[in-house]
């Protein structure tokens, strides 16, 4: 089987487009010139990808099988055009980082700043996720890393997801908790405090809104929502305007005076771990990522910079 990467391009940009004229356009070719180089694809595979009734175009079930893997391919091959152009020194390179919102709000923020002041000309891109939409982007090669929560992930045995950080789950509050008295931020209370709060929910797919209603449910009671559907930033937003409670990793509300932090009993913890594929070599701007990270935490075991809890895996 001889297959063009030119074909491939033009495969997917009728998938994405379903339009052949369209797909065309996008890819600066004439629309006869592209369905011949679909054809020849289609003869090399040996099946049709596409069925072309009534002037809709469908991917049929060799074309959905192909699709992400074509996608693959590119993405590799794009990846490894930078890489020669960074080693000749024609470009500067590239780095695409996957974070969930609650590690670029805390974790990430400080990395990025020592990275582009070791490497200003480096182009970033950040994909802002769940844990789970980030394995998928990764599996798909559309990022070179990222860093997501374990376990519960879905990791696939194409990815590699090294471990680099516990901390505890903690509750936000706009003051202090009372269980018939006020209780000082540091006395840990058990999560069955939470029975009659009003809680500030993230949206669905969040990976703290499913730890949360895990640990209520483990706990024995249905947490009481005051408003769900929110992103970090928003959440905490609320949690400080007294809206209501939330549970959330103690890196996000570390330098947070707005918000009282209170741990819990049960000792509720998460684990951080930076993921890429395992059968693609990392990228050089992949592994200075990985160099800054490794300093950024060697800093923090030394100095003591950590929250409370927080460990270095």
């Amino acid at each position: 089987m001889s297959v063009q990467l030119q074909q491939l391009r033009y495969f997917v940009a009728v998938a994405d487009s379903r339009h052949f004229t369209q797909a065309a356009a996008l890819t600066g070719v004439t629309q006869p010139s592209l369905s011949k180089q679909i054809h020849a694809l289609e003869d090399s595979v040996g099946a049709p990808l596409f069925t072309r009734a009534r002037g809709n175009v469908e991917l049929t079930p060799a074309g959905a099988a192909l699709l992400p893997r074509a996608r693959r391919i590119l993405a590799d091959v794009d990846t490894a055009r930078l890489e020669i152009d960074e080693l000749v020194g024609l470009r500067r390179g590239r780095l695409r980082l996957g974070a969930t919102p609650s590690l670029c709000t805390s974790l990430v923020a400080p990395l990025l700043t020592r990275f582009r002041a070791l490497h200003p000309a480096v182009r970033l891109s950040i994909q802002q996720d769940g844990s789970h939409d980030l394995v998928a982007s990764l599996a798909r090669g559309e990022l070179d890393q990222a860093f997501i929560v374990l376990p519960g992930t879905g990791v696939e045995p194409a990815l590699t997801a090294e471990p680099i950080l516990s901390e505890p789950l903690v509750v936000a509050s706009a003051g202090p908790l009372r269980e018939g008295g006020p209780l000082g931020p540091a006395a840990p209370i058990p999560l069955a405090l939470l029975r009659d709060q009003p809680m500030v929910m993230f949206r669905t797919g969040y990976d703290l809104r499913e730890a949360t209603l895990r640990a209520c449910h483990e706990a024995g009671f249905e947490p009481v929502f005051a408003v769900e559907g929110g992103e970090m930033d928003a959440v905490l937003g609320f949690v400080e305007a007294g809206v209501g409670v939330a549970l959330v990793p103690s890196l996000v509300v570390a330098g947070r005076p707005g918000l009282t932090v209170t741990p819990l009993a049960e000792g509720l913890r998460r684990t951080i771990a930076l993921a890429h594929r395992r059968d693609v070599t990392p990228t050089h701007t992949a592994t200075a990522m990985r160099g800054v990270l490794e300093d950024y935490l060697r800093e923090a075991v030394a100095f003591r910079t950590m929250p409370d809890g927080v460990e270095v895996v």
